[in-house]
């Protein structure tokens, strides 16, 4: 046997893509043994049913023709209906199919909020029997409960929800402002364990996408009194439950990507839009950058595990890519790297990413980015109002506001 045909010495150090597959499978087997393949919970049979309100829909008939599809026909195809249709049918659309006229992007936003409402009393109504239904568990009962809360809160005086379902685990999106006046739109898009339960929270208020909405828009408006500014809590997508398998890959992210997509095409008059994204919710940002519409003008990202590319420059868009991440966050010692569909690549931080790297100091970790008095949360109301030139920018890029023209704000 000659030098050249001898197997390699066992005493060769692996190569770096063996490294990099041996620290992806480390990192899946760790999530594998503190999470499982899926976190089991115990869930309340659902009490409205979204499949049953589409199947509804498509039997409803304007004259003789159909409705829109809701997962088919564009946005501004829904929005040319419903100018056609009237609103004496429409709001007779509303009371008849709330769960749908209430989802659906392109529809008025007056009337989708006048439908959740029907769609929420109608939840109400039906899960407050279970309270004291002896079939139920203990934890049965008490999720019931919180169910009950949850639907009540929201159907509170004021309160403006833009999507809202029921089933299962749930999903809901609320704006504060004057969406269709706004000519600043600003959309939250959270990340992991997002769902109806944990859409708002007493205690860590400004961990869940309510009050992360909340805190921003008050925000802006305190950055630029008087600017007609809106901002949207958008947690209308299925999110990975904890951090697990589902957390590891983009499966849950590319079906929120379709969605978060078709709630930038809907929405109402031409005001410029940012998008705000957390941990998973960069992971969603980055799958549906390519299609976002031109209104779209920037994308930030907090904590982010990756946006499924290794430079801002494959995102495919024009908007402007903006990265912050606190020093105490634990995402910082996640693998950024993506094998096999593991993982969601490079780090957004990283100068050679390309994003524009702003200020996150305050924050205190993954889940602080929008604590009021932080740094990073003036950072997203400056991003948001388009006031680039009060943008604080991190030390590893001293003018992450450069190439920028007309940053004064509103």
């Amino acid at each position: 046997m000659t030098s050249a045909d001898a197997p390699p010495s066992s005493d060769a150090p692996p190569s770096p893509a063996v490294l990099r597959t041996l620290l992806t499978l480390g990192v899946v087997l760790v999530m594998l043994a503190t999470t499982g393949w899926t976190a089991i919970r115990h869930h309340p049979a659902p009490t409205l049913s979204m499949e049953a309100a589409l199947a509804a829909w498509a039997r409803e008939r304007i004259g003789d023709a159909p409705p829109p599809g809701p997962a088919t026909a564009p946005p501004r195809t829904v929005a040319a209906w419903f100018a056609a249709l009237g609103q004496d049918r429409a709001e007779g659309l509303a009371r008849r199919h709330p769960l749908v006229v209430g989802n659906l992007d392109g529809a008025p936003t007056a009337l989708r909020y006048r439908a959740n409402r029907i769609g929420l009393r109608r939840a109400l109504a039906a899960e407050r029997p279970r309270l004291d239904d002896p079939r139920l568990s203990a934890e049965g009962r008490h999720e019931a409960r919180r169910r009950v809360d949850r639907f009540a809160s929201l159907l509170k005086p004021g309160r403006r929800i833009l999507a809202f379902d029921p089933t299962g685990t749930g999903r809901a999106a609320e704006v504060l402002g004057d969406l269709d006046g706004a000519r600043r739109v600003s959309v939250i898009v959270p990340g992991v364990d997002t769902h109806l339960l944990t859409f708002q929270k007493t205690n860590g208020r400004y961990t869940a996408p309510a009050g992360m909405a909340r805190a921003l828009y008050e925000a802006e408006r305190r950055a630029s009194p008087g600017a007609r500014v809106a901002a949207i809590a958008w947690a209308d997508y299925t999110a990975p439950a904890r951090v697990g398998v589902d957390a590891a890959t983009g499966r849950l992210a590319a079906s929120g990507a379709d969605r978060l997509v078709r709630l930038t095409e809907g929405l109402p008059g031409t005001g410029r839009v940012a998008l705000f994204c957390h941990s998973y919710g960069s992971v969603l940002c980055g799958l549906a950058a390519p299609r976002l519409p031109g209104r779209v003008t920037d994308l930030a990202v907090a904590g982010s595990p990756g946006m499924r590319v290794e430079s801002a420059a494959e995102l495919g868009t024009r908007a402007r890519i903006w990265a912050m991440r606190d020093a105490e966050d634990w995402i910082a010692d996640v693998p950024h790297l993506e094998l096999g569909g593991v993982g969601h690549g490079a780090d957004p931080v990283a100068p050679e990413f390309g994003a524009r790297l702003v200020s996150a100091a305050g924050a205190d970790g993954h889940n602080g980015y929008f604590e009021p008095g932080t740094e990073s949360l003036g950072n997203f109301a400056a991003i948001g109002i388009g006031a680039f030139g009060r943008v604080v920018c991190a030390r590893a890029d001293s003018a992450c506001h450069r190439g920028i023209s007309g940053g004064s704000g509103l």
